[in-house]
């Protein structure tokens, strides 16, 4: 067929509507036995959206959900929802890992392995579009914590969340202080006797509101898609003026994030030892906690903050640096997230293995000496879907010049130097554990990543699909 796409989440979905609206053939290759991807991947207690669904959603499919800051099985229902309303899941083949794909000029074409309940297959296909994201789907980061196996409580890493676990009545630890570990925090601590964040440096947090009233206002009084439209762009602007005003002004955004925490949790101090990091705002992404809830469970006595280190677990709980021992009876190991770049799929390009790491990223959607195939990633300082869609704008646009011109293959051409930015620019852990396996951007266009929703919405539709590309007939 003309196009594959690998991965059925948020990006496959919206890939596959802005290809069959063009009238390009595809079929959508998904491991998992159900759609959603990331959002049916994780199913721990209180998994949610950090991003706002107004500008998380689709342009083309409105968002219906009462709240603005989504559960995650509400956010899969909304891609299952959508996929089936245009036809598109009857497209999905579901159990079906893509662990290679070979290019042949001969073809030319793409030949796919992938494997289908322990057998092996093949398809071939034109053009092949990797929507699997970056996150490893199989295991977590889990570090190696000393006398782990003296512990005799539950020891779980949200990505494999046991859905008999249940934790009510008991001490819970809480390791981590990123997005995973803030939403688990309160979630756990409506039937836990305790839960303890454990985290060896704070994280900022921003409290918002988990409705848009605004929003609500706005789709009692307008049409669906004209409510839908404004309010995603109202969301836009907003977080992309919080952004920048982030990185320009840091000390002023460090100033407004203390009050903002001052108002739900009023012990300064407190504050200054749990919530105060020591890097920038947005040198890593901030978390965002829906109605203060992480800040209510600790002001209530439910939850609380420890920031040390761990010395060794034991039989009844950890022993931390400073001394102090947690008693615990369940322990989740919220550590952080294992990335792999373009779901793990081994390339080659006429029988010469392609090391990603040494390749360039063309407008951060394309490989630098790789033919017909794009990849999507999403923003790392706004919604997913808002990079995710312009790309698939952008791979269809390219298709149909191929396709009027009578071109067979697309293909950036090296860069003029080594580019040596990594494509994510974030100093989180669990980025920097991954950046060395990733494909890195260049310094200028077609090279170069822009972290600007606003400018890449105007500037994608007029890009030079030409430029730093090599067409063949």
């Amino acid at each position: 067929m003309d196009v594959l796409i690998v991965g059925a989440g948020l990006s496959g979905v919206g890939a596959a509507w802005h290809l069959q609206r063009r009238g390009w053939t595809y079929a959508v290759l998904e491991a998992r036995d159900r759609l959603g991807g990331t959002w049916d991947l994780f199913r721990y207690p209180g998994v949610r959206s950090d991003s706002d669904m107004f500008t998380l959603s689709y342009p083309f499919q409105p968002w219906r959900g009462a709240k603005s800051l989504a559960d995650g099985d509400s956010i899969r229902r909304y891609i299952e929802a959508t996929a089936h309303a245009h036809g598109i899941d009857r497209r999905i083949r579901y159990g079906v890992k893509v662990v290679a794909a070979a290019w042949s000029w001969k073809g030319p074409h793409w030949v796919v392995e992938t494997q289908e309940g322990g057998r092996s297959r093949t398809w071939t296909c034109s053009f092949l579009y990797v929507c699997a994201g970056y996150y490893d789907y199989a295991r977590g980061h889990q570090p190696d914590f000393a006398g782990l196996e003296r512990f005799g409580g539950h020891f779980v890493h949200p990505q494999s969340w046991p859905q008999d676990l249940d934790v009510a009545g008991k001490r819970v630890v809480v390791i981590g202080s990123g997005a995973t570990a803030v939403t688990l925090v309160p979630a756990l601590a409506e039937t836990a006797a305790h839960v303890t964040m454990l985290q060896r440096s704070p994280t900022y947090l921003a409290s918002q509101p988990a409705v848009d009233h605004v929003a609500d206002v706005l789709r009692r009084l307008l049409p669906a898609r004209f409510a839908h439209a404004l309010i995603r762009g109202k969301n836009v602007l907003s977080s992309q003026l919080t952004y920048w005003l982030s990185r320009r002004f840091p000390e002023q955004t460090k100033r407004y994030l203390r009050e903002g925490l001052l108002r739900l949790l009023p012990d300064p101090a407190y504050l200054d030892q749990h919530f105060t990091p020591r890097y920038q705002p947005w040198d890593q992404r901030l978390c965002v906690v829906p109605d203060g809830d992480l800040l209510r469970q600790v002001a209530a006595g439910r939850a609380s903050v420890v920031t040390d280190e761990i010395t060794r677990f034991a039989e009844r709980g950890i022993e931390l640096e400073s001394g102090t021992f947690l008693e615990a009876d369940v322990v989740v190991s919220a550590t952080g997230l294992s990335l792999v770049p373009l779901g793990g799929i081994g390339l080659s390009v006429d029988g010469r293995a392609i090391d990603l790491a040494q390749t360039t990223a063309y407008r951060g959607l394309m490989l630098s000496g790789v033919p017909n195939l794009a990849f999507c990633v999403g923003y790392t300082n706004a919604s997913w879907t808002l990079r995710a869609d312009l790309s698939s704008r952008y791979v269809v646009r390219l298709l149909d010049h191929m396709r009027r011109r009578g071109l067979t293959t697309a293909m950036p051409a090296p860069p003029p130097r080594r580019a040596g930015r990594p494509l994510l620019g974030l100093t989180s852990t669990y980025v920097q554990r991954a950046a060395h396996l990733f494909p890195r951007q260049g310094e200028r266009d077609p090279w170069a990543v822009t972290q600007n929703y606003l400018l890449d919405r105007a500037r994608f539709p007029f890009l030079d699909i030409r430029k730093g590309m090599v067409f063949d007939e």
